[in-house]
Protein backbone atom coordinates (compact mmCIF):
# COMPACT_ATOMS: atom_id res chain seq x y z
CA UNK A 1 0.00 0.00 0.00
CA UNK A 2 2.88 2.31 0.82
CA UNK A 3 4.47 1.61 -2.56
CA UNK A 4 1.20 2.31 -4.37
CA UNK A 5 0.78 5.60 -2.50
CA UNK A 6 4.31 6.72 -3.34
CA UNK A 7 4.02 5.78 -7.01
CA UNK A 8 0.53 6.97 -7.84
CA UNK A 9 -0.13 9.73 -5.32
CA UNK A 10 3.19 11.26 -4.26
CA UNK A 11 4.93 10.98 -7.64
CA UNK A 12 4.06 12.85 -10.80
CA UNK A 13 2.99 10.69 -13.72
CA UNK A 14 4.46 10.40 -17.16
CA UNK A 15 2.76 13.00 -19.40
CA UNK A 16 2.58 10.31 -22.11
CA UNK A 17 0.52 8.07 -19.85
CA UNK A 18 -1.60 10.98 -18.61
CA UNK A 19 -2.44 12.14 -22.13
CA UNK A 20 -3.05 8.60 -23.40
CA UNK A 21 -5.54 8.02 -20.60
CA UNK A 22 -7.11 11.44 -21.22
CA UNK A 23 -7.53 10.52 -24.88
CA UNK A 24 -9.29 7.27 -24.03
CA UNK A 25 -11.47 8.91 -21.40
CA UNK A 26 -12.46 11.75 -23.75
CA UNK A 27 -13.60 9.18 -26.33
CA UNK A 28 -15.58 7.31 -23.65
CA UNK A 29 -17.13 10.56 -22.42
CA UNK A 30 -18.24 11.38 -25.96
CA UNK A 31 -19.74 7.93 -26.33
CA UNK A 32 -21.78 8.35 -23.15
CA UNK A 33 -22.85 12.00 -23.38
CA UNK A 34 -22.48 12.78 -27.12
CA UNK A 35 -20.56 15.91 -26.11
CA UNK A 36 -16.84 16.55 -25.82
CA UNK A 37 -14.47 17.45 -23.01
CA UNK A 38 -14.44 21.26 -23.06
CA UNK A 39 -14.24 24.20 -20.64
CA UNK A 40 -14.40 27.66 -22.25
CA UNK A 41 -18.00 27.26 -23.41
CA UNK A 42 -18.95 27.06 -19.74
CA UNK A 43 -16.72 30.05 -18.98
CA UNK A 44 -18.81 31.99 -21.50
CA UNK A 45 -22.05 30.88 -19.88
CA UNK A 46 -20.72 31.92 -16.47
CA UNK A 47 -20.08 35.36 -17.90
CA UNK A 48 -23.64 35.46 -19.20
CA UNK A 49 -25.07 34.50 -15.81
CA UNK A 50 -23.01 37.24 -14.14
CA UNK A 51 -24.40 39.77 -16.62
CA UNK A 52 -27.92 38.56 -15.82
CA UNK A 53 -27.27 39.08 -12.11
CA UNK A 54 -26.58 42.73 -12.88
CA UNK A 55 -29.76 43.05 -14.89
CA UNK A 56 -28.43 42.62 -18.42
CA UNK A 57 -30.81 40.96 -20.86
CA UNK A 58 -28.81 38.48 -22.96
CA UNK A 59 -31.78 36.56 -24.33
CA UNK A 60 -31.29 38.02 -27.81
CA UNK A 61 -27.51 37.56 -27.97
CA UNK A 62 -26.88 35.17 -30.85
CA UNK A 63 -23.84 33.58 -29.30
CA UNK A 64 -25.71 32.52 -26.18
CA UNK A 65 -28.47 31.15 -28.37
CA UNK A 66 -25.80 29.16 -30.21
CA UNK A 67 -24.15 27.59 -27.17
CA UNK A 68 -27.30 27.39 -25.02
CA UNK A 69 -27.96 28.84 -21.57
CA UNK A 70 -30.39 26.29 -20.17
CA UNK A 71 -30.15 25.78 -16.43
CA UNK A 72 -27.22 26.83 -14.26
CA UNK A 73 -23.60 25.75 -14.06
CA UNK A 74 -24.66 23.27 -11.35
CA UNK A 75 -27.32 21.63 -13.54
CA UNK A 76 -25.27 21.31 -16.76
CA UNK A 77 -22.84 18.57 -17.70
CA UNK A 78 -20.44 21.19 -19.06
CA UNK A 79 -20.53 22.85 -15.65
CA UNK A 80 -19.62 19.70 -13.77
CA UNK A 81 -16.80 18.93 -16.20
CA UNK A 82 -15.25 22.26 -15.15
CA UNK A 83 -15.90 21.98 -11.41
CA UNK A 84 -14.94 18.33 -11.49
CA UNK A 85 -11.57 19.23 -12.97
CA UNK A 86 -11.00 21.75 -10.18
CA UNK A 87 -12.06 19.16 -7.59
CA UNK A 88 -9.95 16.31 -8.98
CA UNK A 89 -6.85 18.47 -9.21
CA UNK A 90 -7.35 19.90 -5.69
CA UNK A 91 -7.83 16.45 -4.16
CA UNK A 92 -4.54 15.19 -5.59
CA UNK A 93 -2.73 18.38 -4.57
CA UNK A 94 -3.94 18.01 -0.98
CA UNK A 95 -3.00 14.35 -0.87
CA UNK A 96 0.49 15.45 -1.93
CA UNK A 97 0.87 18.18 0.71
CA UNK A 98 1.40 20.45 -2.26
CA UNK A 99 -1.05 23.26 -1.59
CA UNK A 100 0.68 26.51 -0.74
CA UNK A 101 -0.32 30.11 -1.38
CA UNK A 102 2.15 31.49 -3.89
CA UNK A 103 2.22 35.20 -4.68
CA UNK A 104 4.13 36.54 -7.71
CA UNK A 105 7.04 38.79 -6.79
CA UNK A 106 6.41 41.13 -9.71
CA UNK A 107 3.14 43.03 -9.47
CA UNK A 108 3.04 43.27 -13.25
CA UNK A 109 2.27 39.55 -13.37
CA UNK A 110 -1.25 40.27 -12.10
CA UNK A 111 -1.94 42.58 -15.03
CA UNK A 112 -0.16 40.34 -17.53
CA UNK A 113 -2.13 37.30 -16.39
CA UNK A 114 -5.43 39.15 -16.56
CA UNK A 115 -4.67 40.57 -20.01
CA UNK A 116 -3.51 37.17 -21.27
CA UNK A 117 -6.69 35.56 -19.94
CA UNK A 118 -8.84 38.10 -21.78
CA UNK A 119 -7.01 37.58 -25.08
CA UNK A 120 -7.07 33.78 -24.72
CA UNK A 121 -10.74 33.70 -23.72
CA UNK A 122 -11.77 35.95 -26.60
CA UNK A 123 -9.73 33.92 -29.10
CA UNK A 124 -10.94 30.56 -27.83
CA UNK A 125 -14.60 31.44 -28.15
CA UNK A 126 -14.07 33.16 -31.49
CA UNK A 127 -12.74 29.82 -32.73
CA UNK A 128 -15.55 27.97 -30.89
CA UNK A 129 -13.13 26.07 -28.69
CA UNK A 130 -9.88 26.20 -26.75
CA UNK A 131 -7.01 23.75 -26.40
CA UNK A 132 -9.62 21.07 -25.72
CA UNK A 133 -12.71 21.40 -27.95
CA UNK A 134 -10.78 22.99 -30.84
CA UNK A 135 -7.63 20.96 -30.35
CA UNK A 136 -7.24 17.88 -28.15
CA UNK A 137 -10.84 16.67 -28.47
CA UNK A 138 -11.51 18.46 -31.77
CA UNK A 139 -8.90 16.61 -33.85
CA UNK A 140 -10.24 13.17 -32.78
CA UNK A 141 -13.69 14.34 -33.88
CA UNK A 142 -12.15 14.81 -37.35
CA UNK A 143 -13.39 18.39 -37.56
CA UNK A 144 -11.35 20.45 -40.03
CA UNK A 145 -11.58 23.54 -37.83
CA UNK A 146 -9.29 21.86 -35.27
CA UNK A 147 -6.38 21.66 -37.72
CA UNK A 148 -6.79 25.33 -38.61
CA UNK A 149 -6.91 26.21 -34.93
CA UNK A 150 -3.85 24.12 -34.09
CA UNK A 151 -1.76 25.75 -36.84
CA UNK A 152 -2.87 29.23 -35.81
CA UNK A 153 -2.18 28.48 -32.14
CA UNK A 154 1.36 27.45 -33.04
CA UNK A 155 1.92 30.75 -34.82
CA UNK A 156 0.27 32.66 -31.99
CA UNK A 157 2.44 31.04 -29.31
CA UNK A 158 5.56 31.91 -31.30
CA UNK A 159 4.45 35.54 -31.39
CA UNK A 160 3.64 35.32 -27.69
CA UNK A 161 7.08 33.90 -26.92
CA UNK A 162 8.66 36.83 -28.76
CA UNK A 163 6.49 39.20 -26.73
CA UNK A 164 7.37 37.83 -23.30
CA UNK A 165 11.06 37.82 -24.21
CA UNK A 166 11.02 41.61 -24.55
CA UNK A 167 12.65 43.54 -21.71
CA UNK A 168 9.68 45.82 -21.22
CA UNK A 169 7.49 42.77 -20.64
CA UNK A 170 9.84 40.99 -18.24
CA UNK A 171 10.68 44.11 -16.25
CA UNK A 172 13.56 44.45 -13.86
CA UNK A 173 14.56 41.36 -11.86
CA UNK A 174 13.85 41.57 -8.15
CA UNK A 175 16.90 41.02 -5.94
CA UNK A 176 16.75 39.89 -2.33
CA UNK A 177 19.17 41.51 0.10
CA UNK A 178 21.27 39.28 2.31
CA UNK A 179 21.91 35.58 2.13
CA UNK A 180 19.23 33.19 1.09
CA UNK A 181 18.39 30.60 3.72
CA UNK A 182 16.53 27.43 2.90
CA UNK A 183 12.96 27.21 4.05
CA UNK A 184 12.40 25.00 7.05
CA UNK A 185 10.49 21.87 6.31
CA UNK A 186 7.06 22.29 7.77
CA UNK A 187 4.73 19.50 8.64
CA UNK A 188 1.50 19.75 6.69
CA UNK A 189 -0.03 16.47 7.72
CA UNK A 190 -3.47 18.03 7.72
CA UNK A 191 -3.55 18.37 3.92
CA UNK A 192 -3.81 14.62 3.13
CA UNK A 193 -6.59 14.32 5.69
CA UNK A 194 -8.48 17.18 4.07
CA UNK A 195 -7.81 15.56 0.69
CA UNK A 196 -9.32 12.27 1.82
CA UNK A 197 -12.37 14.04 3.25
CA UNK A 198 -12.77 16.01 0.02
CA UNK A 199 -12.48 12.84 -2.06
CA UNK A 200 -15.12 11.06 0.03
CA UNK A 201 -17.44 14.07 -0.11
CA UNK A 202 -17.05 14.43 -3.86
CA UNK A 203 -17.57 10.69 -4.33
CA UNK A 204 -20.78 10.96 -2.30
CA UNK A 205 -21.92 13.80 -4.56
CA UNK A 206 -21.39 11.62 -7.64
CA UNK A 207 -23.36 8.79 -6.02
CA UNK A 208 -26.13 11.28 -5.15
CA UNK A 209 -26.41 12.33 -8.79
CA UNK A 210 -26.83 8.74 -9.92
CA UNK A 211 -29.24 7.78 -7.13
CA UNK A 212 -31.48 10.80 -7.74
CA UNK A 213 -31.71 10.15 -11.48
CA UNK A 214 -29.26 12.86 -12.62
CA UNK A 215 -27.11 10.30 -14.40
CA UNK A 216 -25.47 12.65 -16.88
CA UNK A 217 -24.47 15.07 -14.12
CA UNK A 218 -22.90 12.13 -12.28
CA UNK A 219 -21.03 11.09 -15.40
CA UNK A 220 -19.78 14.64 -15.98
CA UNK A 221 -18.73 15.06 -12.34
CA UNK A 222 -16.87 11.75 -12.44
CA UNK A 223 -15.10 12.35 -15.74
CA UNK A 224 -14.33 15.95 -14.76
CA UNK A 225 -12.54 14.74 -11.63
CA UNK A 226 -10.64 12.11 -13.62
CA UNK A 227 -9.54 14.73 -16.15
CA UNK A 228 -8.49 17.01 -13.29
CA UNK A 229 -6.42 14.23 -11.74
CA UNK A 230 -4.72 13.48 -15.05
CA UNK A 231 -3.79 17.05 -15.92
CA UNK A 232 -2.48 17.68 -12.39
CA UNK A 233 -0.52 14.44 -12.02
CA UNK A 234 0.86 14.74 -15.55
CA UNK A 235 1.42 18.51 -15.15
CA UNK A 236 -0.23 18.93 -18.54
CA UNK A 237 0.04 22.38 -20.06
CA UNK A 238 -0.65 23.11 -23.71
CA UNK A 239 1.11 26.45 -23.35
CA UNK A 240 4.43 24.82 -22.56
CA UNK A 241 3.86 22.31 -25.37
CA UNK A 242 4.14 25.17 -27.86
CA UNK A 243 6.12 27.82 -25.99
CA UNK A 244 8.96 25.51 -24.96
CA UNK A 245 9.52 24.49 -28.56
CA UNK A 246 10.17 28.10 -29.53
CA UNK A 247 12.21 29.06 -26.48
CA UNK A 248 14.31 26.01 -25.65
CA UNK A 249 13.39 23.18 -28.02
CA UNK A 250 11.89 21.08 -25.23
CA UNK A 251 9.26 18.83 -26.75
CA UNK A 252 8.21 16.31 -24.10
CA UNK A 253 4.80 17.91 -23.52
CA UNK A 254 4.30 18.43 -27.26
CA UNK A 255 4.96 14.77 -28.02
CA UNK A 256 2.77 13.58 -25.14
CA UNK A 257 -0.19 15.63 -26.36
CA UNK A 258 0.26 14.37 -29.92
CA UNK A 259 0.33 10.77 -28.67
CA UNK A 260 -2.82 11.40 -26.65
CA UNK A 261 -4.63 12.82 -29.70
CA UNK A 262 -3.57 9.86 -31.84
CA UNK A 263 -4.91 7.38 -29.31
CA UNK A 264 -8.06 9.42 -28.87
CA UNK A 265 -8.61 9.57 -32.65
CA UNK A 266 -8.62 5.77 -32.89
CA UNK A 267 -10.81 5.38 -29.80
CA UNK A 268 -13.25 8.08 -30.93
CA UNK A 269 -13.63 6.57 -34.40
CA UNK A 270 -14.40 3.19 -32.80
CA UNK A 271 -17.09 4.84 -30.66
CA UNK A 272 -18.55 6.70 -33.66
CA UNK A 273 -18.67 3.60 -35.86
CA UNK A 274 -19.92 1.27 -33.11
CA UNK A 275 -22.75 3.45 -31.88
CA UNK A 276 -23.53 5.38 -35.06
CA UNK A 277 -22.88 8.77 -33.48
CA UNK A 278 -22.43 12.02 -35.36
CA UNK A 279 -19.04 13.61 -34.73
CA UNK A 280 -18.97 17.06 -33.17
CA UNK A 281 -18.12 19.43 -36.03
CA UNK A 282 -17.51 23.16 -35.64
CA UNK A 283 -17.32 25.97 -38.17
CA UNK A 284 -14.10 26.22 -40.19
CA UNK A 285 -13.85 29.91 -41.05
CA UNK A 286 -11.48 32.91 -40.87
CA UNK A 287 -12.62 33.20 -37.25
CA UNK A 288 -10.98 29.84 -36.53
CA UNK A 289 -7.57 31.08 -37.64
CA UNK A 290 -7.87 34.51 -36.03
CA UNK A 291 -9.17 32.94 -32.83
CA UNK A 292 -6.28 30.48 -32.77
CA UNK A 293 -3.75 33.30 -33.19
CA UNK A 294 -5.26 35.27 -30.32
CA UNK A 295 -5.52 32.17 -28.17
CA UNK A 296 -1.86 31.31 -28.78
CA UNK A 297 -0.68 34.81 -27.87
CA UNK A 298 -2.98 34.95 -24.86
CA UNK A 299 -1.95 31.67 -23.22
CA UNK A 300 1.73 32.64 -23.43
CA UNK A 301 0.96 36.08 -21.96
CA UNK A 302 -0.95 34.40 -19.16
CA UNK A 303 1.74 31.69 -18.71
CA UNK A 304 -0.89 28.98 -18.86
CA UNK A 305 -3.72 27.57 -20.94
CA UNK A 306 -7.17 26.82 -19.57
CA UNK A 307 -6.22 23.36 -18.27
CA UNK A 308 -2.84 24.43 -16.87
CA UNK A 309 -4.42 27.43 -15.22
CA UNK A 310 -6.95 25.24 -13.41
CA UNK A 311 -4.60 22.93 -11.55
CA UNK A 312 -2.04 25.67 -10.87
CA UNK A 313 -4.76 27.76 -9.28
CA UNK A 314 -5.63 24.78 -7.08
CA UNK A 315 -1.96 24.54 -6.06
CA UNK A 316 -2.30 28.00 -4.57
CA UNK A 317 -0.69 29.97 -7.40
CA UNK A 318 -3.14 32.83 -7.04
CA UNK A 319 -1.68 34.71 -10.02
CA UNK A 320 -3.88 32.38 -12.07
CA UNK A 321 -7.03 33.77 -10.46
CA UNK A 322 -6.91 36.90 -12.67
CA UNK A 323 -6.16 34.55 -15.59
CA UNK A 324 -9.37 32.65 -14.82
CA UNK A 325 -11.35 35.87 -14.45
CA UNK A 326 -9.76 37.22 -17.64
CA UNK A 327 -10.86 34.11 -19.52
CA UNK A 328 -14.45 34.69 -18.47
CA UNK A 329 -14.24 38.39 -19.37
CA UNK A 330 -12.71 37.67 -22.78
CA UNK A 331 -15.21 34.94 -23.60
CA UNK A 332 -18.11 37.17 -22.55
CA UNK A 333 -16.75 40.05 -24.62
CA UNK A 334 -16.73 37.77 -27.66
CA UNK A 335 -20.33 36.77 -26.98
CA UNK A 336 -21.25 40.46 -27.15
CA UNK A 337 -19.09 41.21 -30.19
CA UNK A 338 -20.46 38.18 -32.08
CA UNK A 339 -23.50 40.06 -33.35
CA UNK A 340 -23.34 43.49 -31.71
CA UNK A 341 -20.01 44.37 -33.33
CA UNK A 342 -20.35 42.36 -36.54
CA UNK A 343 -17.82 39.61 -35.73
CA UNK A 344 -20.07 36.88 -37.07
CA UNK A 345 -20.69 38.60 -40.40
CA UNK A 346 -17.03 39.56 -40.84
CA UNK A 347 -15.26 36.35 -39.78
CA UNK A 348 -17.71 33.48 -39.38
CA UNK A 349 -20.55 33.67 -41.90
CA UNK A 350 -18.35 32.66 -44.84
CA UNK A 351 -17.26 29.43 -43.16
CA UNK A 352 -18.69 25.93 -43.21
CA UNK A 353 -18.78 22.84 -41.02
CA UNK A 354 -16.42 20.34 -42.60
CA UNK A 355 -15.71 16.89 -41.19
CA UNK A 356 -13.12 14.53 -42.64
CA UNK A 357 -15.28 11.48 -41.98
CA UNK A 358 -17.97 12.64 -44.38
CA UNK A 359 -15.55 14.24 -46.85
CA UNK A 360 -13.06 11.39 -47.38
CA UNK A 361 -14.48 8.47 -45.41
CA UNK A 362 -13.51 6.95 -42.04
CA UNK A 363 -10.48 5.01 -43.26
CA UNK A 364 -8.81 7.88 -45.08
CA UNK A 365 -9.81 10.33 -42.34
CA UNK A 366 -8.08 8.25 -39.68
CA UNK A 367 -5.03 7.70 -41.88
CA UNK A 368 -4.73 11.40 -42.68
CA UNK A 369 -5.13 12.35 -39.00
CA UNK A 370 -2.53 9.87 -37.78
CA UNK A 371 -0.15 10.81 -40.60
CA UNK A 372 -0.24 14.51 -39.76
CA UNK A 373 0.09 13.81 -36.04
CA UNK A 374 3.08 11.55 -36.75
CA UNK A 375 4.64 14.26 -38.92
CA UNK A 376 4.17 16.80 -36.14
CA UNK A 377 5.72 14.33 -33.69
CA UNK A 378 8.74 13.92 -35.99
CA UNK A 379 9.16 17.71 -36.23
CA UNK A 380 9.02 17.96 -32.43
CA UNK A 381 11.67 15.26 -32.09
CA UNK A 382 13.90 17.02 -34.61
CA UNK A 383 13.55 20.36 -32.85
CA UNK A 384 14.33 18.77 -29.51
CA UNK A 385 17.49 17.17 -30.85
CA UNK A 386 18.78 20.09 -32.88
CA UNK A 387 17.61 23.28 -31.23
CA UNK A 388 20.39 25.26 -29.62
CA UNK A 389 19.07 27.55 -26.98
CA UNK A 390 20.23 31.07 -27.54
CA UNK A 391 19.55 34.37 -25.92
CA UNK A 392 15.93 35.01 -26.76
CA UNK A 393 14.32 33.95 -30.01
CA UNK A 394 15.75 34.14 -33.46
CA UNK A 395 15.22 32.56 -36.83
CA UNK A 396 16.58 29.01 -37.15
CA UNK A 397 19.95 28.24 -38.73
CA UNK A 398 20.36 24.68 -39.98
CA UNK A 399 23.83 25.01 -41.57
CA UNK A 400 25.57 23.18 -38.73
CA UNK A 401 22.83 20.70 -38.11
CA UNK A 402 21.22 22.66 -35.32
CA UNK A 403 19.17 25.70 -34.55
CA UNK A 404 20.73 28.78 -33.09
CA UNK A 405 19.90 32.40 -32.82
CA UNK A 406 20.76 34.39 -35.92
CA UNK A 407 21.02 38.11 -35.44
Amino acid sequence: MSGFYKKWVLSYWSPYMAMALAGILSAAYFGITKTVWAVTGEFTRLGGHILELFGTDISDWSYYQLIGMKGTTWTRTDGWIVWGMFAGALIMILLNNNFKIRVPRQKRRWVQGFAGGIVAGFGARLALGCNLAAFFTGVPQFSLHSWIFMLATGIGTYAGAKLISARWWKGKPLLTKGSVTPLRARSRKVQPVVGIVAAVAYGALIVYFFVTGHRMLGVAALFGALFGILIERGQICFTSAFRDLWISGRATMTKAILVGMAISSVATLIVIETYGLDPVTKMAAPSTFVGGLLFGVGIVMAAGCETGMMYRLMEGQIVFLPVFVGNIVGATALAYAWDHMGVYDALVASGAKINLLTEIGPGFALFATLFVLAAAFAVAVYMQKNYRFGEGLGRPDFKKGGMKRVR
